[in-house]
């Protein structure tokens, strides 16, 4: 199977997101949010340096569950309206 290049703004997307979880995390190790979420650290570890910008939902709904963030939160903080500014979340 041949996956589609990702684009530049996508790939944009999952830095924000990745950034968006490292801060959530805080101090917590990333193996302790890794386990809380059920998924192994190195996965963790390449959505939040941006290498897996496009985690599958159950992967992004366990993550929100773990760090203690509304589902609505992360999407608007990785959506880009029309003119290009990031939404806050």
């Amino acid at each position: 199977m041949v996956r589609t290049p990702l684009t530049p703004w996508e790939r944009n997307r999952g830095e924000r997101f990745g950034a968006l979880l490292r801060e959530a995390r805080g101090n917590r190790s990333m193996v302790e949010v890794a386990a809380a979420a059920g998924i192994s650290a190195e996965t963790l570890r390449k959505i939040e340096t941006g290498r897996a910008p496009t985690p599958a939902f159950f992967t992004v709904a366990a993550l929100a569950y773990a760090l203690g963030l509304s589902l609505d939160a992360l999407s608007a903080a990785c959506v880009l309206p029309e003119d290009g500014e990031a939404l806050s979340a």
